[in-house]
C-alpha cells in the first residue's frame, strides 16, 4: 500500500522566496470524512486524482493517479466542494530533501505552510531557518479542512 509520510510547518519568514520556481495549484473535494478524503487536483498542465486515507502519527495511505485536464477541470468547476484551494506550491531541493511551501490564494490568502515527505516517520530532518512552528498534527492546516473551513475565517488570524 503507498503510503505518505510527512510533516508540516508554519513559515516564519520571507528567506525561501527565490529559492524555486512556483506551479499554480487548484484543487478540490469530492469528500472530506474523518477517514477518507477524495481530492481533484490541477497542477500547472497536469491532472490528479487523489485518495487519502486516515492520517496516523505523520503517516497515512496515499493512492494517486493521473486523469486528463479536461474531466479534472469540469470535476472542480461542478464537483467539488467550495471553496476550492488555490495556491501555489514551490519545490526547495535541500539536503536529501525536498520541501514543499505553499503559498495560499483566495480565502486562504496570507497562509504559508511548508511540507517535507520522509520515508519513515524516524527520518531526521534539518529545519531550514525560514521554518516555523509544526502543524503536522493539527488539522486546521490540512487542505482539505482549509476546503470547508477557509483561513480568512478564522478569528485567531
Amino acid at each position: 500500500m503507498p503510503i505518505e509520510i510527512e510533516r508540516k510547518f508554519l513559515v516564519n519568514s520571507e528567506d525561501w522566496r527565490g529559492l524555486a520556481q512556483g506551479v499554480l495549484y487548484r484543487q478540490g473535494y469530492l469528500c472530506t470524512e474523518a477517514n477518507r478524503t477524495v481530492r481533484v487536483r490541477v497542477a500547472g498542465d497536469r491532472a490528479f486524482l487523489t485518495i487519502k486515507g486516515k492520517t496516523q502519527g505523520h503517516s497515512r495511505p496515499e493512492y494517486e493517479y493521473t486523469i486528463p485536464l479536461p474531466e479534472a477541470a469540469a470535476m472542480l468547476d461542478t464537483l467539488c466542494y467550495r471553496p476550492l484551494i488555490e495556491k501555489t506550491r514551490y519545490r526547495i531541493p535541500i539536503g536529501d530533501k525536498v520541501w514543499e511551501v505553499d503559498e495560499f490564494h483566495g480565502e486562504n490568502q496570507g497562509l504559508i505552510l511548508a511540507e517535507v515527505e520522509l520515508h519513515s516517520e524516524a527520518d531526521a530532518i534539518d529545519l531550514p531557518p525560514w521554518i516555523g512552528k509544526e502543524v503536522s498534527q493539527d488539522a486546521r492546516y490540512f487542505n482539505s479542512y482549509l476546503a470547508r473551513y477557509p483561513y480568512a475565517s478564522w478569528s485567531e488570524n
